[in-house]
């Protein structure tokens, strides 16, 4: 193996770790596939967004062209495509919204945490601070023991 070759194998990108999945964002997700609407909402935003959809696209202008449907400057043609890009438009920012719950969803649980972990620190603080006060208290009777001893 050429010494390329062993860098070539050390610079492959990592593979793409899944997304953590917390109770609160399964919670959150289960809620949101209940509703009929946020389900085709869902689905639609899923298929527009593949290259299936694209593919189903270029062969549809292309028969629709090539097999003469309607004559230059395509005024049928243009006017379904407007009609589709506002729908697909909307679909996006649907799917942005869901994206923007689940962000909130997820800062909402780790807020939570931070709060708990908080409260934890400032109870290890005060437990901290009564075994110092309690140390300097055994080393002032140690010290004390220790000059009546002399």
């Amino acid at each position: 193996m050429s010494f390329g070759g062993k860098i070539h194998k050390f610079l492959r990108p990592l593979p793409k770790l899944p997304a953590p999945i917390t109770p609160a964002l399964l919670a959150h997700e289960h809620a949101r596939a209940e509703a009929r609407q946020n389900r085709v909402a869902d689905a639609i935003t899923t298929f527009s967004g593949s290259m299936l959809f694209v593919y189903i696209h270029i062969i549809w202008f292309a028969c629709w062209i090539g097999f003469g449907v309607e004559k230059y400057p395509y005024g049928l043609l243009t006017m379904i495509v407007s009609l589709e890009a506002i729908f697909l438009s909307t679909f996006v920012m649907i799917s942005q919204n869901r994206a923007d719950a689940k962000r909130q969803v997820i800062a909402d649980a780790q807020w939570q945490t931070v709060q708990v972990e908080d409260a934890q620190n400032v109870e290890l603080l005060k437990l901290s601070n009564q075994i110092l006060a309690l140390t300097k208290e055994v080393h002032a009777l140690v010290a004390a023991a220790e000059k009546k001893v002399e």
